[in-house]
């Protein structure tokens, strides 16, 4: 396979070509990982507790999430200002870093 084939990311579900691919690959092999920070700029790890810093409208499910509400086991997205979580009501709640704090 060429550098110039395009083949299909079963990771992030997109067409890339064959030499980023390796790239990427070549990262995470590496152990490159994205460090995620919380709004005071504490490191986040997956299953870390944090409390909302203000008053978040989440779009869809026709809630507000108040200040201080405490989310439980987050996961990592491989972004470095999104966090998956979950909320009871909520299904697939992504957080920005920024509006949160660790516990």
């Amino acid at each position: 396979m060429s550098d110039d084939d395009y083949v299909y990311d079963e990771a992030s579900g997109e067409w890339m070509s064959a030499a980023d691919l390796k790239a990427k690959q070549g990262a995470a092999e590496a152990g490159e990982t994205v460090e995620v920070r919380d709004a005071n700029g504490n490191l986040l790890a997956d299953g870390d507790q944090v409390t909302l810093i203000k008053d978040l409208v989440v779009k869809g499910a026709g809630r507000t999430l108040k200040q201080g509400t405490v989310i439980k086991s987050i996961r990592l997205t491989g972004d470095a200002q999104e966090i998956d979580c979950r909320f009871e009501g909520i299904k697939g709640l992504v957080l920005r870093a920024e509006f949160v704090k660790k516990r």
